[in-house]
């Protein structure tokens, strides 16, 4: 007998809609003083995104319904339910759902791979507040991190091997790969495992997949430009890159688990413009989002913590 009976998935959220953008964006940025022109300057980013949205929401429930398709075909048969941080449905609001179908014992999983005080115990925090909301609200214990979990590393394996195959064959095994997560302030990663985690999975990848050429690189920076931050930007390794003469760099975002605006725009746009106009030709490995592997991974966490 398991000892839940239920799985929740805990995401950061994102606007599903154009009009849903800058009421986002100020819930994102709440109490940060982050200077209204960069607000804009992100909603933009937004707005050139297919019906100005993000996809992140549609692609955590997907990753839900496959992770419910998986326990209901090999057990344990558990509902999965989503909340979301930062906007619809909020942690509150799923809580409230699952109140109501008589859920007393949920599996949190925070879908961040890498933990820092931003992507791991604001989220925990969060759930905390949320359940002080609603009356009866359902026990939250939590999965282990899964940054170097076999499965997931495989599923990012697989995408960085897709990405790689673009490459001509004669100049495949020399291509270097660049492994991004999100930057955070210094401060707060050396109050953290983030730089050992993101280390350790980028190591298991390169591992698996025997490359030999790989350096990790930052993105998405915001906040206040005077505050250090973690570096290398990607945008600067891509210059060195071209530089150095390489043609071809394979970019893997092993940082995320879903192909949102921080890919699609921060990579796909910017950081594209950037390797084109030093001569490089950028190869970005999608992000796991629903692949089977990393489905697996989440019904193993399950799994053990039942």
């Amino acid at each position: 007998m398991t000892r839940f009976d239920s799985v929740f998935l805990i995401a950061f959220g994102g606007p599903t809609a154009s009009g849903e953008i800058r009421p986002f964006l100020e819930i994102v940025t709440r109490g940060r003083r982050i200077p209204p022109e960069r607000l804009e300057e992100v909603a933009r980013h937004y707005e050139r995104m297919p019906g100005g949205r993000s996809p992140l929401c549609e692609l955590t429930f997907a990753q839900a319904r496959a992770l419910e398709r998986e326990l209901a075909a090999r057990g344990p048969a558990l509902p999965v339910f989503v909340g979301m941080r930062n906007w619809h449905p909020f942690l509150h609001d799923t809580l409230a759902e699952m109140t109501g179908k008589g859920v007393k014992h949920a599996l949190g999983v925070i879908l961040s791979p890498l933990r820092t005080e931003a992507s791991w115990e604001r989220y925990q925090q969060d759930v905390a507040d949320a359940r002080a909301k609603v009356p009866g609200a359902p026990e939250v214990v939590y999965a282990p991190a899964w940054f170097e979990h076999p499965r997931f590393i495989q599923a990012v394996a697989e995408r960085t091997r897709t990405a790689l195959a673009e490459v001509p064959p004669a100049e495949r095994a020399k291509t270097p790969l660049v492994f991004t997560a999100h930057s955070v302030p210094v401060a707060m990663a050396q109050k953290s495992p983030y730089d050992a985690d993101f280390t350790a999975a980028a190591r298991a990848l390169v591992a698996r997949i025997g490359h030999e050429r790989w350096s990790l690189a930052y993105q998405s920076r915001s906040g206040d430009p005077r505050e250090p931050w973690l570096e290398p930007d990607i945008a600067t390794v891509l210059k060195r890159l071209g530089g150095e003469g390489e043609r071809h760099a394979v970019v893997t975002p092993i940082g995320f688990v879903c192909d949102h605006v921080e890919l699609l725009y921060d990579l796909d746009i910017e950081a594209r413009a950037v390797a084109t106009a030093h001569g490089v030709a950028m190869h970005r490995a999608a992000a796991v989002n629903d692949h089977p592997a990393f489905i697996a991974m989440l019904a193993d966490l399950v799994r053990s913590a039942a």
